[in-house]
């Protein structure tokens, strides 16, 4: 789809018509009326996913690569490195599997 939209399509709703637009794009956690009816029109529906594992996954995979970070920086400047900086950034790297494979199965029940 062209990134510069160069045409205008415009039409009339009714008051009650206006609020049930404004009430699905509320629901689908949308803003902006134009790019929620331009993508209902193009693809006739918004899925809106509540994936609660995802801020615990990103939280995980943050510590693990900061960890990890700290460890190649220890070992860049000659310095060696703690077992238990490894054991951190395992147990992490488990959590996040664990919480994945949690959002897969939740997923698939889906299709």
């Amino acid at each position: 789809m062209a990134k510069e939209k160069t045409h205008g399509i415009y039409f009339k709703v009714s008051d009650k018509e206006r609020q049930l637009i404004e009430q699905r794009m509320e629901e689908a956690g949308v803003s902006n009326m134009s790019a929620f009816i331009r993508k209902m029109c193009l693809n006739g529906l918004i899925v809106q996913l509540d994936i609660p594992q995802i801020p615990d996954c990103s939280r995980y995979l943050k510590s693990a690569s900061n960890n990890l970070n700290q460890i190649a920086r220890r070992l860049n400047s000659g310095g060696g490195y703690y077992p238990q900086d490894l054991l951190d950034v395992r147990e992490s790297l488990d959590n996040c599997t664990e919480l994945f494979g949690q959002v897969l199965e939740s997923l698939a029940k889906i299709a």
